[in-house]
This record gives C-alpha cells, structure tokens and sequence, in this order.
C-alpha cells in the first residue's frame, strides 16, 4: 500500500454506503475534464453507484468523511481487458500523493478480481503516465488496446473525439498503455532461468557459495529493470514526443501534418514512440 502523506485519508475498496458521494464525484469528474480542455467518459452519478455496488471502485475518504478522491474498474472484451477508469482527486487535496495511492490500491483490486486481463488505461496525464510505469504498465499503440465497441463509445464526451474518430481509432492525443501479466510472467520467468543459470556458472567456475545481492545485479534483474527505467530516464523526450504528437494531430491538415515533409515527420513520430 502507497504511503499517503497525509495520514488521516483512507484509502479503500468503495461500498454500497458510499454511494451518497456519486454526484460529488461526477460533478468533479465533468469540471475537471473542461479546466484541462480534454475529457474522460462521461458518467453519470448512477452509474458510480453501481461500481461501488459490485466492489469495482477505489474511493479515499478523510477520517471525517470528507471526499478526497476515486477511480473505478471496468471490464471489457468478456474481461479480457480491464480499465482503471475516472481517476479523480479532490481538488484541495491535490499533489499529496493521494492519486497515486489510489491507482495502485485500484491496480491491486483489478488483479485480484481479473488476474488474467491486461489493465489498460489512456490519458493525456504525464502524472499518471508516470504511476502506470511504476505499476508496469508500458505505452503501446491503440492496436493492443480493446477493440469492445461499448469501451470507444465512452471517448464521445471528450473534445478530442472528432480527432480518435479521424484516426479510426489507431491515434488520438491521449496515451495508451498496458499491463500485460502474461508478458510480466514470461518476464519473471526468465529472470529466475537466469539467475539459476548464473548461479550454477559461480559454483563451477568458483566453487563458491553465490551471493543473492550480487547475482541480482548481475542477471536478468539489470536487464529487466532497465527495461522498466526506459520511460522514465527518457521522459523528458517522451514530453517533446507527446508535443508533437499533438501538433501533428491538431495542427496538421488532411494527411495529419503540417508543413515539412508528411513522410519525415511521420517518421519522427514513430521513432519517438518506438523509443518506449
């Protein structure tokens, strides 16, 4: 569990008694959208109800009972795909922690209730961008992403819908990225292959006992981890391509760019984005 600055906010699993919070919450959810002049699926106080009906919602509360913030989990594709949806926070509880407390609680609900879904998410968020690759999330392309109608049909309350819909859905200015435990298993696998490979390579070559700590940095684990560091070391170029990747989706013409040559700057685009 995410340590919270602030240590009279709870972070929990929502209820049926938390229900009387719903309008709050999508009040917050409709303003905050138009202060940042983009949108997330617009939901109606109802329909929060329900997700804290089934046990599909993280909510934070003051020890008072003040709301502080909320998120909710969505299933998709018969449940092959899982979305961490409507993350929002209080604003005069912002840049505490809170949100990111609330995204691994709901991150660890969405395991627990569909192990074997990926978890994805957009967002035009670099805040939350850094939480999901602290979770392992990865950005991918829009193709690896659901293609459940229903979970596009949320997308029509954003202004930049006209933008996804340009795109036939493969671009818009939001980021995507994924969780896959699938890849995440064959991940650990093969780190526990070479750290047992490893250790046998100590044993002959040197008769020692191995040591853990140093057979750590040694293996799979370095090569791991700097796949996992890669957005995060390279995140201040991931902003200049998310930069570009809104110039080039609202400021360019018919083919999507403006001036220069498409094909170059098409081809600056995938390579920033093939950088993660």
């Amino acid at each position: 569990m995410t340590k919270l600055e602030n240590p009279n906010i709870i972070v929990r699993v929502a209820t049926a008694d938390d229900k009387h919070y719903g309008k709050t919450i999508t009040d917050e959810m409709e303003s905050s959208a138009k202060a940042r002049g983009t949108g997330i699926a617009k939901r109606s106080p109802e329909y929060v109800q329900l997700k804290m009906e089934e046990g599909k919602a993280v909510i934070a509360v003051t020890d008072k009972g003040e709301w502080v913030g909320f998120c909710y989990i969505e299933a998709w594709g018969h449940e092959k795909f899982v979305a961490n949806s409507g993350l929002i926070v209080n604003p005069a509880f912002r840049g505490h922690g809170v949100a990111k407390a609330i995204k691994h609680r709901v991150f660890e609900l969405s395991r627990e209730k569909y192990p074997d879904a990926k978890i994805f998410g957009l967002t035009t968020g670099l805040a939350v961008m850094k939480i999901n690759s602290e979770l392992g999330y990865e950005p991918v392309t829009y193709s690896e992403l659901t293609d459940d109608d229903e979970f596009w049909k949320g997308c029509r309350s954003c202004v930049n819908f006209e933008v996804l819909m340009s795109k036939n859905r493969k671009n818009c200015l939001c980021t995507a990225m994924l969780y896959d435990p699938v890849e995440k298993a064959k991940e650990e696998a093969e780190k526990k292959e070479q750290m047992k490979k490893a250790t046998l390579s100590i044993r002959t070559d040197t008769g020692a006992q191995p040591q853990p700590q140093v057979l750590v940095a040694a293996t799979g684990e370095m090569k791991h981890n700097k796949k996992a560091r890669k957005f995060k070391e390279n995140f201040k170029l991931f902003e200049r391509w998310l930069r570009f990747k809104r110039y080039v989706l609202l400021k360019g013409g018919k083919d999507g760019i403006s001036g220069g040559s498409a094909p170059a700057s098409k081809k600056k685009f995938f390579f920033l984005f093939n950088l993660f």
